[in-house]
């Protein structure tokens, strides 16, 4: 898709906005992907910054993330409360997790919001956010701002997930994307 990093596709049938929103958000999440080629269980657990965040808790992070957001869209529950034990293992891999089991997982939720997305009227629906710690009083998202607020999201983590990698193994996410790209002598 022309204006993207990447050569996305959506699986879902949408246009306009709609469209828009879910292509950025779908070359975000190729990105990480990206990010994430070619890396072993080993480094995929490993911190290589002086911050614990690993590329296999970032996987397993915005892949909830993604599922979250379709499940709050679906369920318009508003009764929730975000749940804080969830948060410990949030970022971290457990010792029967694999990094292809969540990108198998990510590629999943990805594709169950945009359905989701998809099949909303319109982008002007508003959903109840749980209600948490840091946001005690209940509010209410259009759904653009939840796809909005995903996309910052992982594009948020692409930039510590290439951080990550640089670290391990000195592999950029752009060096990859662009190897094949001819570029005018200079």
């Amino acid at each position: 898709m022309a204006g993207t990093c990447t050569a996305v596709e959506l699986e879902v049938q949408v246009s306009g906005e709609k469209a828009d929103l879910l292509v950025l958000l779908a070359d975000q999440r190729e990105l990480l992907r990206v990010t994430a080629r070619g890396i072993t269980e080993q480094q995929a657990r490993q911190a290589s910054t002086v911050s614990t965040l690993t590329l296999g808790g970032l996987v397993k992070h915005v892949a909830h993330g993604e599922r979250e957001t379709a499940e709050q869209i679906l369920a318009r529950d508003e009764n929730s409360e975000y749940d804080l034990t969830a948060l410990g293992a949030a970022y971290e891999l457990a010792a029967e997790e694999t990094l292809s089991g969540w990108l198998e997982e990510y590629e999943r939720a990805a594709l169950f919001l945009d359905q989701t997305v998809a099949a909303v009227e319109s982008l002007d629906e508003l959903i109840p956010q749980p209600t948490a710690p840091w946001a005690p009083e209940r509010q209410w998202w259009s759904v653009r701002r939840m796809v909005a607020h995903r996309l910052r999201e992982t594009a948020h983590h692409c930039g510590h997930a290439d951080i990550i990698r640089e670290a391990l193994d000195g592999q950029s996410t752009m060096a990859v994307i662009s190897a094949d790209v001819e570029w005018p002598e200079q």
